[in-house]
């Protein structure tokens, strides 16, 4: 039976867990139960609003299988992660190999219509999850796919290579792939890429953006991005333009540290705004309220490295508030309910709460194999 639908069938005859409370108040929770003939969650709020979302409306639900052999051969967790860790490590793994191709390394960003091509940002954050986690072949089949793209002809990519209408080359393209031909061993070429006058991985528009700036290798980042307060701003000398999550990239795996200060007071502002379910992208963010789990992820597990380890798990407790009952991340959900609004599951979302859960409870050499 597809892993998917066995999972919520699993689960799915019950109410899903207690209901989350906002704040201790509860007004705004919500309760998930599995309607297995429509293969939809239905949600009910305190509110007393009722809404079904069908998981085929968010993405295809027999792209994630179980696959218990290719699954005993991930590196473990260290000794001591909880159990909530290892099912979230355990089912982000199935979600990166369910949306790989392990012939051609091409890796999309979600099973649904408009997500279903390949970013070269969100194909390298699985890369390196994957290598991370002991898939070291895998990994590097991706970055060998990335590297055959022309990456000033698009944001995206069909399966095939060929580039995708509609949206521009974005700054941060060469070097993700480079941070991730570096981690599997291959050739990364220049240190230092093009990044101005961009859009960044936001897709709203062009600009000399910070998320670019810290992938391409660019010098002067202080200089460029920071503001008085010793934060990091989203862009080139706009102090109002907001404090970027993306400053999380200079920590892990881009890893600057010089600025670590900066972002250390980045990043914990922007955790201390977060809700119940994550944080967005950005404070001048303007695509509305709801929560994204990829920077949700991707900011704890560079707090994690920085040592925040409260602040780490306080973001991974709200990524798992953020995942639907199978546990699988949907790109973004609502700020109120929880309930997604967007592709489940996305790729770049589980790559990085991987690297968050092996950067909370790394695999060490005193290791026991019981933490398995």
């Amino acid at each position: 039976m597809k892993w998917l639908r066995l999972a919520l069938g699993l689960t799915g005859l019950l109410v899903i867990g207690a209901a989350l409370a906002s704040g201790g108040s509860g007004t705004d929770s919500v309760r998930q139960r599995y309607l297995p003939d429509a293969n939809a969650l239905r949600t009910a709020s305190r509110f007393g609003e009722v809404r079904t979302v069908t998981v085929t409306s968010l993405g295809a639900p027999d792209a994630i299988r179980d696959d218990p052999r290719w699954l005993a051969a991930a590196r473990p967790l260290g000794a001591g992660a909880p159990r909530w860790a290892r099912r979230m490590y355990s089912r982000s793994l199935l979600v990166l190999h369910g949306l790989a191709n392990r012939r051609t390394g091409a890796v999309i960003a979600g099973a649904r219509e408009g997500w279903d091509y390949v970013w070269p940002r969100d194909a390298s954050a699985v890369a390196i999850a994957l290598a991370a986690s002991g898939y070291r072949d895998e990994a590097r089949r991706i970055v060998r796919f990335l590297r055959r793209l022309d990456l000033g002809a698009a944001a995206r990519f069909r399966v095939d290579g060929t580039p995708v209408g509609g949206r521009g080359a974005q700054g941060d393209a060469g070097g993700w792939i480079a941070a991730a031909a570096a981690v599997v061993g291959l050739p990364h070429g220049p240190a230092e890429r093009p990044w101005q006058g961009l859009a960044d991985y936001q897709e709203n528009g062009s600009g000399d953006f910070l998320a670019n700036a810290v992938a391409s290798g660019a010098p002067h980042i202080r200089a460029l991005f920071g503001t008085p307060a010793g934060t990091l701003v989203r862009r080139a000398g706009d102090p109002a333009s907001g404090l970027d999550s993306a400053a999380a990239w200079a920590v892990r795996p881009f890893r600057r540290p010089a600025l670590y200060p900066l972002i250390r007071r980045t990043l914990l502002r922007l955790a201390a705004a977060s809700g119940r379910f994550g944080i967005v992208p950005s404070e001048g963010w303007t695509g509305g309220d709801d929560p994204w789990t990829a920077p949700t992820a991707w900011t704890a597990w560079s707090l994690a490295a920085l040592g925040e380890r409260h602040a780490a798990l306080r973001l991974m407790a709200e990524l798992r508030r953020a995942a639907i009952p199978t546990g699988m991340l949907p790109e973004r959900v609502d700020a109120r309910t929880g309930i997604p609004t967007s592709t489940t599951p996305l790729a770049w979302s589980h790559a990085f709460a991987i690297l968050a859960l092996r950067q909370l409870w790394p695999r060490t050499a005193s290791t026991s194999p019981s933490a398995r």
